[in-house]
């Protein structure tokens, strides 16, 4: 692949071309051996995810809101960072043979340096063509293997419970995980991109909540993976602008993910009976496996809307008000269900004779499961069944 792709791409690179590649290589590339990763990594396989609040989504916007939150935000950089004032910054503007008495360890580092892994120069030659010069490095610019990506880097979140950086799964930003990174007690709140400016705290501007990573592969990589959460100025300002105030939002989210995965049980409960021909009992794994992709389908449908439905219930400040807006949003979960059951009644293979007892049993299992004390029986007792 690199003599039939990468190559003959490269060959008609231009010097913009050549410079966003040097950045990206140098800035967030992993690889083990003789071609160390970056410090602001967890392991050689992890990842660099960034993490932050912009006003507008456009690029240029975008790098200028976490410069002036950077500038704000110098002094807790100093005090969540171990590096120091005064400390290297720009690292490829100073000398590395690749030598290991040549490594810096991270309190020789300003909180900002921006690093090099790679041993490589650009020069033009003679015929004025711009060209790379590589050379191997058997040791790591920066000594920081025993921080886990612990650098005080500010666009990306630690995992409070392991010790080290967030690193990215191929899943990529699902609303679980995001939820999760963002809300749960497992995560240091932050990073520092992710707390309001000044003059968004003033605001009543919706912010966009961006999430950006690559996943890493053994020797590949293994996707780029995006997500853009609008967050309404109140819940900007109330969840991310003070400390602690992500708990209650934490645990609204948490709230409706465990009903969500309720929901998706009791639905594969439900299609793994009708591909059984109705049984209950006795359920081979076969029949089991081909309800998987229906209860998935949940979760894409609930992803579209999850962080917009919960910040409608946040606003909220009467606390019977939000129970309302939470059962609303549920019942609609509940009704989608229902629907994705029918589709999986209509499609999966059932002998014809069992194909009525099928789907009766099917529909019983889901009707009676979904309002009994292990589902979500708080939608009917009061509300009645919204078909």
């Amino acid at each position: 692949r690199n003599h039939d792709l990468k190559s003959a791409v490269a060959s008609s690179a231009e010097t913009d071309d050549w410079l966003f590649a040097l950045l990206t290589v140098q800035t967030m590339d992993g690889n083990p051996g003789r071609n160390p990763g970056i410090a602001r990594m967890n392991k050689s396989h992890g990842s660099r995810p960034a993490f932050s609040f912009t006003q507008s989504t456009r690029l240029g916007a975008h790098v200028r809101r976490d410069i002036v939150a950077l500038m704000e935000r110098r002094g807790e950089l100093l005090d969540d960072s171990p590096g120091r004032e005064g400390g290297f910054d720009l690292l490829w503007a100073y000398t590395w043979d690749g030598e290991k008495s040549e490594a810096l360890v991270p309190t020789d580092l300003d909180p900002l340096f921006i690093e090099i892994c790679r041993r490589v120069r650009l020069h033009v030659d003679s015929a004025g063509v711009l060209r790379v010069i590589k050379a191997t490095a058997q040791y790591t610019r920066i000594e920081a293997k025993a921080l886990n990506g612990r650098t005080g880097d500010p666009w990306t979140p630690i995992n409070r419970k392991e010790g080290k950086s967030l690193t990215l799964s191929t899943a990529g930003f699902t609303y679980k995980r995001t939820a999760d990174y963002l809300t749960s007690a497992d995560w240091v709140p932050g990073p520092l991109l992710l707390k309001p400016t000044r003059e968004e705290m003033r605001s009543e501007e919706t912010l966009h909540l961006v999430a950006r990573g690559m996943v890493r592969g053994q020797g590949k990589t293994e996707g780029y993976h995006e997500r853009v959460v609008p967050i309404r100025g109140k819940v900007a300002r109330k969840v991310f602008g003070r400390q602690g105030g992500v708990d209650e939002l934490g645990d609204m989210a948490q709230r409706r993910i465990e009903y969500v995965r309720i929901v998706q049980r009791i639905l594969r409960h439900a299609v793994w009976t009708f591909a059984a021909g109705g049984k209950t009992e006795g359920v081979g794994d076969e029949q089991r496996a081909r309800a998987n992709p229906w209860a998935d389908k949940i979760d894409e449908i609930v992803d579209a809307s999850f962080f917009d439905a919960l910040q409608d219930e946040f606003e909220e400040d009467d606390l019977d008000k939000r129970s309302s807006i939470r059962d609303e949003w549920l019942l609609g979960v509940v009704k989608d269900a229902r629907r994705i059951l029918g589709q999986a009644q209509d499609s999966l293979p059932c002998p014809a004779i069992q194909r009525y007892y099928a789907r009766v049993r099917s529909d019983s299992v889901f009707n009676g499961r979904i309002r009994s004390n292990d589902g979500l029986p708080f939608l009917f007792t009061e509300k009645g069944d919204d078909e």
